[in-house]
């Protein structure tokens, strides 16, 4: 049985649906449902069961897990990059994981777990994946601070011999429609072009970066599950992994797709960026995958392009999910 916490989320129900185009349906989903329409997420997946966050985090305390578990992909989390309850980030993005992990190293679980991008701050100490790099890093926000917590109890812990650490940079693609601010660029811009017939961009404070070119390394959900699903098959692979294009564009680039794809001319308005962000914000991101890539992954990237292309015309167009 293969568990996906998070799993009615954004990659979460997009590594499901790629396991069931795998032949994979016993899965059970951990989550919690809440008030929004992450549920559409589910509505064209297999999968065994449905448990509550709450209440499968319990059982694993209590060793009540009924079934064999053969690997817990855990991409539950709070995301929000401006979340302010530091405490309910450590419980749910750190605590909660360390709970997981202690369980599946004891029980010889395969365990694949989510850190992000945002453990990297600004970038200026690069963005390197290498476990003896960790304590040098500095999360620009909380919820980038809680991510690392864990990637440094892992690594204190010698955890990273037997378990695997995902780095998640941009996501973008199909399935992230109930996830409001947090939902990427491509879609809020999707949603512009189509009320607006144009996009709304920050503008630069920098003098090294025009409006519009600071960089992101977007990577499209169907290159991120793919990554993702390689540690589940090479159960030999472990430690902290970048998982991105590996090559960072700018907004413009990104708006500049968007229109193409949506057949409309292209129209750009910036912005200023409000003072809250400014000392958060990020100018340039980029995943090396030198690490993935010696690991033995072979799959190219989608281009920026390309997947806002397949994003656009065979998902948002349609309101379409994945599964359905």
């Amino acid at each position: 049985m293969i568990i996906v916490t998070g799993g009615a989320g954004f990659i979460g129900s997009a590594i499901i649906w790629r396991l069931n185009e795998l032949g994979t349906d016993k899965i059970i989903i951990v989550d919690e449902l809440g008030k929004d329409e992450k549920w559409k997420n589910l509505v064209g997946l297999k999968f065994e069961d449905f448990v509550d966050k709450q209440v499968f985090i319990d059982h694993i305390r209590n060793e009540k897990i009924l079934y064999k578990v053969d690997a817990i992909l855990h991409l539950g989390a709070i995301s929000s990059t401006i979340e302010k309850d530091a405490d309910l980030l450590l419980s749910n993005n750190y605590n909660y994981t360390e709970t997981l992990a202690r369980f599946c190293l004891k029980n010889d679980i395969r365990f694949i777990y989510a850190s992000s991008a945002a453990t990297y701050g600004d970038g200026t100490k690069g963005f390197d994946d290498d476990e003896d790099k960790l304590e040098s890093l500095r999360p620009l926000n909380m919820y980038g601070y809680s991510k690392q917590l864990f990637d440094l109890w892992a690594k204190r812990h010698g955890a990273f011999n037997k378990i695997v650490g995902i780095k998640y940079f941009n996501v973008y693609g199909p399935n992230e429609y109930h996830k409001g601010d947090m939902r990427s660029v491509v879609h809020k811009a999707f949603e512009q072009v189509r009320d607006t017939g144009k996009v709304r961009l920050f503008k630069s404070r920098r003098p090294d970066y025009k409006d519009g070119e600071q960089m992101r390394d977007f990577v499209y959900i169907k290159d991120a599950v793919d990554m993702t699903l390689y540690f589940l098959e090479n159960k030999e692979k472990n430690g902290l992994y970048n998982v991105g294009a590996g090559k960072a564009r700018s907004w413009n680039d990104l708006v500049k797709s968007l229109f193409n794809a949506m057949g409309k001319p292209v129209n750009i308005e910036y912005f200023d960026l409000p003072d809250h962000l400014a000392d958060k914000y990020q100018y340039f991101t980029e995943a090396t995958l030198n690490k993935l890539r010696d690991s033995g992954y072979t799959l190219l990237t989608t281009s920026l392009e390309d997947g806002i292309t397949d994003y656009v015309k065979n998902y948002l167009l349609k309101k379409s999910y994945l599964g359905y």
